[in-house]
């Protein structure tokens, strides 16, 4: 049940789906008029409701005058309910305000509220705020994750920039004969990119599957959910080569611009 008047639908952009509006101008909206989203309407198997007599716990009767789409009452772990929606006395003020200078807008509304109810205060809250609220656990979720995954990726990136190193060390010699020979740097860089791309790859041949199954498993818990297109694993797995291969191509270029005289004198 939410207690409205007639500028609820318009103040939170609720659409109607049939019937009308609750008008003040007639007498009889104030104290019998019901509306219903479309999941009441379904549940009560009504074709047409509009028009049909309607008692809410027993303390109100009357009739249903219009049907509004249905709209969340709850976060999306939950499914739509069924609502019933009819003016109601309630200490609730429901207000929409420009983003302009929203701290001398507040001023002005409590200042405005203590000249009408002086005893009583003001509790304002904001209803984006409100929202975030239902889904404050993904939200440090996903800052936890954030951060554990740019520190996965830096101690990654510390070990491929030693491998890159000690490989291109022991190929010391190998690298200055090729030069010689008339290898380009940039297939010597290919050279020694290849070996970490491949294993790379490998690392996310093994890991899609497992990562899958952990956001299928956690998308659960949601009653809408996107579906997992393998899009956004090849962007990952393409993201992942890059930081490596960022990451092994300076010692890569140093090993393949330098002096090949130095290299074969190497021991």
């Amino acid at each position: 049940m939410i207690g409205i008047d007639e500028d609820f639908l318009d103040v939170f952009e609720i659409a109607l789906a049939a019937g009308r509006n609750i008008d003040f101008g007639i007498a009889s909206d104030a104290t019998e008029a019901f509306m219903l989203n479309e999941t009441a309407v379904k549940k009560l198997g009504w074709e047409n409701p509009i028009g049909k007599q309607f008692e809410w716990r027993g303390r109100r009767k009357g009739y249903v005058i219009g049907v509004v789409r249905d709209f969340h009452t709850q976060s999306l772990h939950h499914r739509v309910e069924a609502v019933v929606l009819f003016n109601w006395i309630h200490l609730t003020l429901c207000l929409r305000i420009r983003p302009d200078d929203i701290p001398a807008t507040m001023a002005f509304l409590e200042e405005t509220w203590k000249q009408f109810i002086p005893h009583q205060p003001p509790d304002f809250h904001f209803l984006d705020e409100e929202i975030e609220g239902h889904y404050w656990a993904e939200i440090h979720q996903g800052q936890s994750y954030g951060v554990l995954s740019l520190l996965a990726i830096f101690v990654a990136c510390l070990g491929l920039f030693g491998l890159a190193s000690f490989t291109a060390e022991q190929r010391t010699k190998e690298i200055g004969i090729r030069k010689t020979l008339g290898a380009p740097v940039s297939n010597l860089v290919l050279l020694l990119s290849r070996e970490f791309l491949k294993l790379v790859a490998i690392a996310n041949l093994i890991a899609w599957p497992i990562a899958y199954a952990m956001m299928d498993r956690w998308l659960q818990g949601f009653v809408y959910r996107i579906e997992l297109g393998v899009n956004v694993f090849v962007l990952g797995g393409g993201l992942a080569l890059v930081i490596a291969l960022a990451t092994v191509s300076f010692q890569a270029m140093r090993a393949a611009t330098a002096n090949p005289v130095d290299a074969l004198r190497y021991e």
